[in-house]
Parts: structure tokens; C-alpha cells; sequence
């Protein structure tokens, strides 16, 4: 948390870049207020990166696009019927809102959008505390009528009305608390936690992308934890997302297993430190952490209690898998994040069969196949899957995976495993068997496939001599 001084510094400095200066100046030759706003405000008393420069204005957005035509390269108005015009200037994107005075029927998310003359209502009726101050320019006067340097130096996420009032308004900005906990590691105050537990069911307003995207947001943030806790403890989760909830099973008093949904919360911030320290990929990853927060869903419908005190859960990938792939088509998710969670939850325990016993290098080849270009992730989702307090368990595991990644890096190197084909292709196996294009090639494809999977590279000769021999055969 920086000082009030150095929060103000690092504005001033902001406001003095061309970008900025230039729109300042532009704003105020014209007669018109113009303030920096939310998150760029907010982020320099947190010392985080300032970056979607957000300005509020009295002006109207004709006015606006009048006043940023001169300065910009392009300009966008697609938000022009909720005020904000869009620009970019210098190669920096920014956006402009008329000041707001908006109302809500309750029914719905769409506001009656109404434009405001002043800046300190347009403050009231955001969020939260820490995203109502501004900073006018070019005065450089800090606007925080609300109370949210207070709120900020307290860690606290607060609403500038009643929460009940700002969550009528917009139910949304419940999940964005969740967020907001999560990425700045802020905690709700008591009356915002408990307006959210009793307006919860207000969330259903809300459309489907919206609460994926926030959901997204959450995930990809510095603590999901905090903010899937959040979810849980106002009843949100049940509703936006009621896979996790339903994971705190209920122990019998003879069969015990662990926790279910707190191994998942561990899981997520084992394959976030993986993210980290493996370096492999860009972090945050979403389909990794999608991945691990959804790896088990499949245990409530799979959970068994067999004898001698034993519970299973035979097939709760398998099951988990088409589990996810509905709950992220509900959340508007893209086909292919779907796809590549669901493929990484159906695999996330093929490797425990790793330490049973050896596998062929057969096994490890299709192990590498079903992964595809998830392998990286599989690896993260797979290890992070190990939370036992058992440590010779957890190191046993640990061995056996740097093992299998051993393996798999040296028959990569032998055999380039990510491109793996048979020995012949569909013009050569049409060739040889005289065929045409038709089911008979792909199945011929398959066949060697199955082939270089069992023995690797075989060459051309030999590929061409079992062929042959599975044509015959497959005639007979």
C-alpha cells in the first residue's frame, strides 16, 4: 500500500504523460470537467501496475468524439447509448464515460441510463469505495467522497450506498467482490457479506457470459482461493457454479476420505505454483486453473462406500469430464477452453497407474498422444493433484513423475513424440493397398498408428510388410 503522497506522485506523473496531458488540455479549453477514474486511481495507492486509463466527464458523447477526433488515430462508439466513447491515442487505448445518473427496475442488469451534470454522484453509484475517486484534471484534485482511501488502507471492499441498494442496482458487482477479495486481497465488510447471502438469488438476472467472464476474472486472479471462498460462504456458488459446493461430501462415521473441496482449493494453488516455478507457460493460465478447480466434480455422482471402510470413486473422471463441458457451455465458454479442460480432467489420473508398475514405452507414446498440446498443462494439473500429508507417499509420486517426464523428454528427442504419424501416409497406404480415398484408408491409418504407438518408428518397409498382412487378413 503506498502513502496518500506517493499515491498522488505516481498520478501526477500519469497525468503528465502526452496521452493524458493532451486530453487534459483538450477538455479543459473546451469548458469541460474531465477526471481519471476507477481502477488507474485506486491501483496507484496499491503500487500495482496503472494501466485501462478511464476518464468521466460532463460532457456528452458527442462532445467527447468532437473533443477526441483531433488527438486520436481511431475512435470507437460502440458504448456511445451508455456514454463512453472509445480512442486511441499515441497507441494507448482510452475511454470516456459522460457522467451517469442512472436507475434500475430490479428486474434486469440494463440500467434507464440517464447522464449526470457532477462528478461526485457519478461516484456514489459505482461499486465499491475503492473504485469511486477520481482525479480531475488538469487540477490534479482527488475526488473520494465515498471514503475509499479509507477503505483501501483497511483492505476493505465496501459499497458507497447501502449494499443492498448497489447490488439491486447491479447484481454483478456481488460476484465482483468475490473478484475484488481474490485479486487485491481485500475483505468484505460485514453489512456488504451479509447483503450478498440475503440477495444471492439476484444473481440470476444476470446472463450467463456475464458471470463467466467474472468467474474468468476470479480465477486468473492473485488469490482465487479467497474469492471461491467468498462464493461459497454467500451461497453465489450454488448458484453460479453449484459443482463446488456439491464437493463437500458428507463423511460417514466408518468410511472416511478426505475432504473433497478443500483437496480442490489446494490443488488450484499447488498448479498455480507450478504455473510459476515450471515458467512453461503464460500465468495466469484459466484452463489450467479451470481445470484444477473442476478436476473432481465427477466424485458426488461416482461416490460409493464399499466394505471395509473404504470409499471409491470409480469413473469420477470420466464422468467429472462431461461434468465440466456442460457446466462451461452453460457459462458461455468458448469451444476451445472446453475442450482442452475436459480432455486434461479425463486424464488428470492416468499417470497414478505410472507407479503401479513400469509402463512400455508404448504406454508412455499414447500417453503423449491422448494429451496432445495439453501435455505442459497435464503435467501442472497432475502434480498439483498430489496433496497427501503422507511426505514418503508425496515424494514416492513426486520421483515417479520426474521419471515419466524423463521418459518422455527422451523419446521425444529419439522420435519427435508431438508429431507422432505412421510410418506411411494416406497416399502411400492408397498406393499400396489400391484404393481410393474412403473409410478403408482411414482405418489402414489407424492401424499403423496403433503400430508406431506399440514400437515406434518402423520404416517404410516393414510399415509396407504388416500392411499388407492386416489387409489380408481383414479380406479373409
Amino acid at each position: 500500500m503506498q502513502s496518500v503522497a506517493a499515491a498522488l506522485a505516481r498520478l501526477g506523473d500519469l497525468a503528465a504523460t502526452p496521452t493524458v496531458s493532451r486530453l487534459a488540455n483538450a477538455f479543459a479549453a473546451a469548458g469541460h470537467e474531465l477526471a481519471l477514474v476507477g481502477g488507474p486511481v485506486r491501483d496507484a495507492f496499491l503500487n500495482r501496475t496503472l494501466h485501462d486509463l478511464d476518464f468521466t466527464t460532463d460532457a456528452t458523447p458527442d462532445q467527447i468524439l468532437a473533443l477526441v477526433k483531433p488527438l486520436s488515430e481511431a475512435q470507437w462508439d460502440i458504448g456511445r447509448a451508455y456514454g463512453t466513447i472509445g480512442a486511441s491515442l499515441a497507441g494507448e487505448t482510452v475511454e470516456i464515460t459522460t457522467y451517469r445518473a442512472d436507475s434500475y427496475d430490479g428486474t434486469t442488469r440494463k440500467p434507464d441510463v440517464q447522464f449526470g451534470t457532477t462528478l461526485e454522484p457519478d461516484l456514489l453509484r459505482r461499486d465499491f469505495t475503492v473504485n469511486a475517486m477520481a482525479l480531475r484534471l488538469p487540477q490534479l484534485t482527488l475526488v473520494d467522497p465515498a471514503g475509499g482511501i479509507d477503505d483501501l488502507l483497511a483492505g476493505r471492499l465496501r459499497t458507497p450506498s447501502t449494499p443492498e441498494v448497489s447490488f439491486g442496482d447491479d447484481p454483478l458487482r456481488m460476484l465482483r467482490a468475490a473478484r475484488f477479495t481474490g485479486q487485491l486481497g481485500f475483505t468484505l465488510d460485514l453489512d456488504t457479506a451479509l447483503a450478498m447471502e440475503k440477495m444471492r438469488d439476484s444473481i440470476r438476472i444476470v446472463s450467463a457470459e456475464r458471470i463467466g467472464d467474472e468467474l474468468s476474472k476470479l480465477l486468473v486472479s492473485k488469490d482465487p482461493r479467497a474469492g471461491i471462498e467468498v462464493l461459497m460462504e454467500s451461497g453465489l456458488a450454488a448458484i453460479v457454479l453449484p459443482e463446488i459446493p456439491g464437493l463437500q461430501l458428507e463423511i460417514d462415521e466408518h468410511h472416511h476420505h478426505k475432504d473433497v473441496y478443500q483437496h480442490t482449493l489446494t490443488v488450484l494453488e499447488q498448479a498455480i505454483g507450478y504455473e510459476t516455478s515450471r515458467g512453461n507457460l503464460e500465468s495466469p493460465d484459466l484452463i489450467v486453473r479451470l481445470a484444477a478447480l473442476l478436476h473432481d466434480i465427477g466424485k458426488p455422482a461416482t461416490r460409493r462406500l464399499e466394505a471395509g471402510g473404504v470409499v471409491s470413486f470409480y469413473h469420477h473422471d470420466v464422468v467429472g469430464a462431461k461434468l465440466a463441458k456442460k457446466r462451461l457451455r452453460a457459462l458461455r465458454f468458448d469451444n476451445d477452453t472446453i475442450n482442452a479442460v475436459a480432455r486434461l480432467i479425463e486424464l488428470h489420473l492416468r499417470f497414478f497407474g505410472y507407479t503401479e508398475g513400469a509402463w512400455t514405452d508404448s504406454a508412455v507414446r499414447r500417453y503423449v498422444r491422448d494429451a496432445g498440446d495439453q501435455l505442459e498443462r497435464l503435467h501442472i494439473l497432475t502434480r498439483a493433484d498430489v496433496t497427501t500429508r503422507n511426505r514418503r507417499k508425496a515424494d514416492r509420486l513426486g520421483f515417479a513423475y520426474d521419471d515419466l517426464e524423463q521418459r518422455i523428454a527422451a523419446l521425444n528427442e529419439q522420435e519427435e513424440l508431438g508429431a507422432v504419424r505412421p510410418d506411411l501416409d494416406g497416399e502411400q497406404i492408397m498406393a499400396v493397398l489400391g484404393v481410393k480415398p474412403g473409410r478403408e484408408v482411414g482405418e489402414a491409418y489407424r492401424y499403423l498408428l496403433e503400430q508406431r504407438l506399440d514400437d515406434g518408428p518402423i520404416g517404410e518397409q516393414e510399415a509396407t510388410r504388416r500392411l499388407l498382412t492386416w489387409w489380408a487378413e481383414r479380406v479373409q
